[in-house]
């Protein structure tokens, strides 16, 4: 396989890494640290720990209020309203909110205005379960500019963002021996294939189940790590769901929100979100094995 150049970074409370495949390493270092740098340029914004971020801004608006939103926040808050449609409610920004307040806050995005509107109650975002999807998404687009396309990039282990795959060197031993000096070296260039894709697991790097990604992303939920932090937001209570699950989708933005409600939706709720979607595709972790839901065929086995 082509090497592999691993960079790593502390953004947003966890660990962010990037895997970049070929290419000469000081230029993947460089690329690196573009997109490391974007990171803690969203997390600026994103953050309901920093003081001047958007977030907090939004946190302080009265019920009619509107606030100018930076392009990254509008952005995010685009496909946090989306998934929250998507998954019937099971996913929101303001899951935590009604641990302290006694209503479901309301707000709308305007797009026309670049603003949002609080409509009732107290904005109290909490964007942790999609916002370091939404980095990796942005971080790969820094990637891709760069001429960097056959990358992994993680945050903290449970989100999973891959490109396209890395190349490996086919067997030459077939190519014909007349080739000489550049001939040859056309040849043994020519032996570059592209493999499956990503080794990747369902949980830890010693998971037994294990598939090759490729331009996909997925991402695990669970309550192992941190505990009860997962809410349902329709109801203010804890998941009832006890072991982790598991979203496989187009971006890591939807991967992230995604697997987070499947830790609240029953079964059935499941089946119904996933009937509308084709490219998502959904693990259950039960007694030891993995529930599948979803009509996006499984990528291969790594």
């Amino acid at each position: 396989m082509s090497e592999i150049h691993v960079f790593n970074h502390h953004a947003m409370a966890t660990q962010f890494q990037i895997r970049i495949a070929g290419g000469e390493k000081t230029y993947a270092a460089q690329t690196a640290q573009a997109a490391f740098a974007l990171t803690d340029e969203l997390e600026s914004h994103l953050s309901r720990f920093r003081a001047n971020s958007d977030i907090c801004q939004i946190a302080q608006l009265a019920p009619g209020e509107k606030l100018r939103l930076s392009e990254p926040v509008f952005a995010c808050l685009e496909i946090a309203k989306k998934m929250e449609l998507a998954t019937r409610g099971a996913f929101s920004v303001c899951a935590a909110a009604l641990q302290s307040q006694l209503i479901q806050p309301q707000w709308t995005l305007l797009a026309e205005q670049f603003s949002i509107r609080c409509d009732g109650g107290k904005l109290e975002f909490d964007l942790g379960a999609i916002g370091k999807g939404f980095a990796l998404d942005r971080m790969a687009g820094v990637l891709r500019e760069w001429d960097c396309p056959s990358f992994l990039l993680v945050a903290g282990g449970s989100s999973i963002l891959a490109g396209d795959a890395p190349m490996e060197r086919g067997c030459v031993a077939d190519q014909p021996q007349q080739f000489q000096g550049a001939a040859a070296d056309a040849s043994r260039t020519a032996a570059l294939q592209e493999t499956s894709g990503w080794s990747c697991g369902l949980g830890d790097d010693h998971s037994p189940v294990r598939y090759s990604l490729k331009n996909c992303s997925l991402s695990g939920s669970g309550l192992a790590v941190k505990g009860k932090h997962v809410f349902d937001p329709r109801t203010g209570r804890p998941a009832q769901r006890q072991n982790r699950a598991w979203a496989l989708t187009e971006t890591a933005a939807e991967s992230d929100a995604l697997s987070t409600a499947c830790m609240i939706l029953a079964e059935a709720e499941i089946i119904d979100v996933l009937a509308s979607q084709e490219s998502w595709l959904i693990f259950l972790e039960e007694d030891e094995a993995f529930l599948q839901f979803g009509k996006r065929p499984l990528p291969p086995l790594a």
